[in-house]
C-alpha cells in the first residue's frame, strides 16, 4: 500500500533518529544523549518516535505565556515524549541550547523502571504544559544527561545499563520534583483553573447535560479546560491532593444529597438523574464517598 503524504514519518531505532538528524552513528543502540546544536533539520512535518525521549531546550527567540501571565521561568523547557507519539519536526536554528536523551523501550524493559514509567504522568502532557526550569533545576538536568552520555561513551561493562538506568530513573524523578514545584509556583493560576473546573462541573450537573450524556469522563473535563487529562489531575492532586475523577465524583454526591434530601425519587430514579446505567453503581459509589447508603441518608432527615 502506497504511504500518504502527510502521514507521519515513523523512526523505530536509535540509529535511524541519528541518521535522520544527520548525526554520527549512535555509540550505543538503545540509548542516545543529542546536542541539539549538532543535528539538522530532518525536513519532515510530523514524526512519531517508537521510543522514549526527554528534551531540554531554550529558546532564545520564545518568552512563553499563559493567559496574561509569563511562565516562572525564562531559562529552558522540558517536554517529554512516550512512544507512538506524533510530534512536529520543528527547527532548532533558533535555539540558544538544547539537550535529548532517548532510550528505547528495550533498554529498560528488565528494569523496575519499565512497570513504572507509566506513572510518570508528563509523558502524556501537551507540549504548552511543558517544564520550565530555574537556572539551577536546569544544571542539575543538564548534568544528569551528560552523566549518561558519559556512562555510555565509556567501556561498557557489566554495571554500564545498570548506571544508566539509574540515571534515567534520576532525571525522571527530578522532573516529577520540578513539576511539583511548578505546580506550586503558579498557584495562583491553577487556583483559576480550579474555579473554572468548579462552574463546569457545576453548570454540567445542573443541566440537562447529566441526564443526556450521562456523567462526565475526565477526558471531557479535560478537553473544556484545554488540558491534558494527566496534567489537570496531576495540577489538581498538588492543590486539593484529589484527582479530576474524584472532584467528578464530589460533585456527583453533592447533587445526589440534594435531591435524596429534597424530593421523593426513589433511589433507581435518582441514579437515572444522575446519568447511572445501574442503581447499584450509583449506591455503591454514594456508600463509598459518605459511609451511608441513599436510603440511611435520606432517613437521617426523617
Amino acid at each position: 500500500m502506497k504511504k500518504l503524504s502527510n502521514s507521519p514519518y515513523i523512526v523505530n531505532s536509535i540509529s535511524e533518529l541519528h541518521r535522520l538528524l544527520s548525526l554520527p552513528a549512535p555509540e550505543h543502540p538503545l540509548v542516545t544523549v543529542i546536542n541539539l546544536k549538532d543535528i539538522k533539520p530532518s525536513g519532515k512535518k510530523s514524526l512519531v518516535f517508537n521510543f522514549y525521549s526527554v528534551w531540554l531546550e531554550k529558546n532564545v527567540e520564545s518568552k512563553i505565556r499563559y493567559g496574561q501571565n509569563y511562565f516562572d521561568f525564562d531559562e529552558g523547557s522540558m517536554i517529554f515524549l512516550s512512544p507512538g507519539q506524533i510530534i512536529s519536526g520543528g527547527s532548532h536554528e533558533n535555539t540558544e541550547y538544547g539537550w535529548g536523551v532517548v532510550f528505547h523501550p528495550d533498554f529498560i524493559r528488565h528494569y523496575p523502571l519499565a512497570k513504572i514509567i507509566k506513572n510518570y504522568g508528563y509523558f502524556s502532557y501537551t507540549v504548552k504544559e511543558a517544564l520550565h526550569l530555574s537556572k539551577k533545576e536546569e544544571m542539575m538536568i543538564i548534568s544528569t544527561m551528560k552523566n549518561i552520555m558519559k556512562e555510555y561513551s565509556s567501556r561498557i561493562d557489566n554495571y554500564s545499563q545498570d548506571v544508566i538506568v539509574s540515571q534515567i530513573e534520576l532525571l525522571l524523578n527530578y522532573s516529577n520534583r520540578f513539576y511539583n514545584r511548578q505546580f506550586i509556583t503558579r498557584k495562583i493560576i491553577n487556583n483559576d483553573l480550579l474555579s473554572k473546573l468548579e462552574i463546569l462541573l457545576t453548570e454540567y450537573f445542573y443541566s440537562d447535560k447529566l441526564r443526556e450524556l450521562g456523567i462526565p469522563t475526565v477526558q471531557y473535563i479535560s478537553e473544556q479546560l484545554n488540558l491534558s487529562p494527566n496534567y489537570l489531575s496531576d495540577m489538581l492532586r498538588s492543590l486539593t491532593g484529589q484527582n479530576t475523577q474524584q472532584h467528578i465524583h464530589n460533585k456527583l454526591i453533592e447533587k445526589a444529597k440534594e435531591i435524596l434530601s429534597t424530593t421523593n425519587l426513589s433511589v433507581s430514579e435518582i441514579a437515572y438523574e444522575l446519568g447511572f446505567e445501574y442503581p447499584q453503581s450509583f449506591s455503591k459509589l454514594f456508600k463509598s464517598k459518605t459511609k451511608v447508603s441513599p436510603l440511611e441518608f435520606r432517613q437521617s432527615f426523617n
